[in-house]
């Protein structure tokens, strides 16, 4: 009878050690993959298309990539990797067209307000996630979390505070970033839930056609130039697709099984913080007091918001 009991508590400790071995290497993948897509803002910024075909062919050139991955797997799975049912195909829809959503009103959004209150506006996606969880699926948040969770926000404030403008005029812009931000949200909720029962390279490649058919003809009617004129231009069209998408989404998405929704759309705040970090390094922008402040309060909100969320990891 002890030595079942030793028996019980050591297949415990394996699991538990196991589960927070693949949590930990999901809380790397997370940073990565909110690294990989810090570079886009740089990758649009550069491009020679216009913001809604730049979306576009990130998209059409991550698809190549994201198949033959999913092809792969799916073989090592004898199949096991596809769609399981109706459920599935419509969470795949559902994924891609907020995913969609997310691009376009973003895109809609700069031409309508400045960059820097499309982007920050669009940031507040934890805050989306977070009433979603409580609201549709019964999830309870700690007190440390939630102070992550403003943290991580006062933080991003602080880090645009200088390029953002308060106008009438930009009213309109300004409610298109926070429907960004509603729609990012909803895109990690569903993935989120989608993960526990499809693997990224699934997801990604569904999701990810979903996306693209959505977006094209939404380039089309944008009246935005469509073609890059260079190789170079042609060059960032795909970094952004395999660095932004095909490797800093997939991660997410990859990090999202092992991690809660909440706490994943609050450590991407990581993500303005190294945006701004790159176009200091590649595109020669300033990086302020203000800025180096903002960023250390991110840093501060994630780290308590991921000691908050601890005890919801799945």
């Amino acid at each position: 009878m002890p030595l079942r009991r030793s028996s019980t508590h050591v297949r415990t400790g394996e699991r538990f050690s196991a589960g927070k071995r693949a949590s930990e290497i999901a809380l790397v993948a997370l940073f990565c993959g909110a690294i990989g897509i810090a570079f886009a803002p740089i990758f649009v910024r550069l491009s020679e298309a216009g913001p809604s075909a730049t979306a576009f062919y990130r998209l059409l050139f991550a698809l190549p990539a994201l198949a033959l991955w999913w092809r792969l797997e799916d073989r090592r799975a004898d199949g096991r990797s596809r769609p399981a049912g109706t459920a599935d195909y419509l969470g795949l829809v559902l994924a891609g067209l907020f995913f969609a959503g997310d691009l376009a009103f973003w895109h809609w959004s700069i031409r309508f307000t400045s960059v820097a209150n499309a982007t920050l506006l669009a940031n507040f996606a934890p805050i989306f996630v977070a009433f979603a969880g409580f609201a549709f699926f019964g999830e309870r948040f700690s007190r440390t979390f939630l102070i992550g969770l403003a943290m991580a926000l006062v933080g991003a404030c602080v880090l645009m505070g200088q390029s953002v403008t308060v106008s009438r005029s930009h009213l309109f812009g300004d409610a298109l970033g926070i429907i960004t931000a509603m729609f990012y949200g909803a895109y990690i909720v569903t993935v989120g839930r989608l993960r526990s029962r499809m693997t990224t390279s699934t997801i990604m490649f569904g999701s990810g056609v979903v996306t693209c058919v959505v977006l094209l003809p939404v380039a089309m009617v944008s009246g935005e130039d469509l073609i890059a004129v260079t190789a170079f231009g042609w060059a960032i069209l795909v970094a952004l697709a395999l660095v932004s998408h095909a490797g800093g989404q997939s991660l997410i998405a990859y990090a999202l099984a092992h991690l809660p929704a909440a706490f994943g759309s609050v450590a991407l705040l990581l993500q303005p913080a190294v945006a701004a970090l790159l176009a200091w390094l590649i595109l020669g922008e300033a990086l302020g007091v203000w800025q180096i402040a903002g960023a250390t309060v991110i840093l501060v909100g994630i780290f308590l918001a991921r000691k908050g969320s601890r005890r919801g990891e799945t």
